[in-house]
């Protein structure tokens, strides 16, 4: 096999997808639809479950959903944990898997070298999506004491009840975001195999997912229910 460095197509295909990961974080929250995003209508109902809570004299489902809500993160996290060993794994194994994309198809001849950058590179983007999942657990824990920590209803004091929840609200939304970045994460490293194929591949499996990821947000079938209107009656 010859000794192949990263080639143009290469570099061309991972500042693709680069820019596509980062294009898609800064649209979804600043951009100017924004507002429309399936994240950012989430978000307020956030806020809603919250104040919905302060005004709760039993908060057993307030605590049951918490509880679901840290689960869920603990389960990426660990399954980015395992992802990053399985993925390590494969650095062992790179003659044979060498052998085996060079016999494929659509292989593209490649260097050990270049083989254990892009295996490397997979696990960054696990490694980084274990931080965030992990970030959000505690920030669930945090969310779970300000639940806690609001005043009952019939508290003498209603504007710090309210703040209280205000604050739950927002460490609940710090965590959601979090946790997205790291399914985020989770859905570009999909992508990201595409460059074990080749540029081209990977160029492709970048704009597929990237396609996707917007279709979820903003004409999905979640977004539609997010969005349901009741219709109204005819007289």
């Amino acid at each position: 096999m010859k000794d192949i460095s990263l080639t143009a197509p290469d570099m061309i295909a991972f500042g693709f997808f680069v820019a596509a990961w980062a294009a898609y974080h800064l649209l979804l929250g600043y951009g100017p639809g924004a507002q429309r995003g399936l994240n950012t209508m989430m978000d307020r109902y956030r806020v809603r479950w919250m104040l919905e809570m302060s005004e709760r004299e039993n908060r057993i489902m307030d605590a049951s959903l918490m509880a679901s809500l840290q689960n869920g993160t603990a389960f990426f996290a660990s399954t980015s944990l395992l992802a990053i060993g399985g993925v390590s794994a494969l650095l062992r194994a790179t003659d044979d898997l060498l052998k085996i994309f060079a016999d494929l198809p659509f292989g593209a001849d490649q260097s050990r070298m270049v083989w254990e950058i892009k295996i490397l590179g997979l696990i960054l983007i696990f490694g980084y999506a274990f931080f965030k999942f992990a970030w959000s657990y505690r920030l669930f824990n945090y969310t779970a004491i300000l639940v806690g920590a609001t005043p009952q209803k019939s508290s003498p004091d209603p504007k710090e009840r309210r703040r209280t929840a205000m604050r739950a609200a927002q460490m609940n939304i710090a965590a959601g975001r979090h946790f997205t970045r790291g399914q985020r994460a989770f859905f570009f490293a999909l992508a990201y195999f595409g460059w074990f194929a080749g540029p081209y591949a990977f160029i492709a499996t970048t704009a597929a997912v990237l396609v996707v990821m917007s279709a979820r947000q903003f004409v999905s079938d979640a977004h539609e229910a997010i969005t349901y209107e009741t219709p109204e009656k005819s007289e």
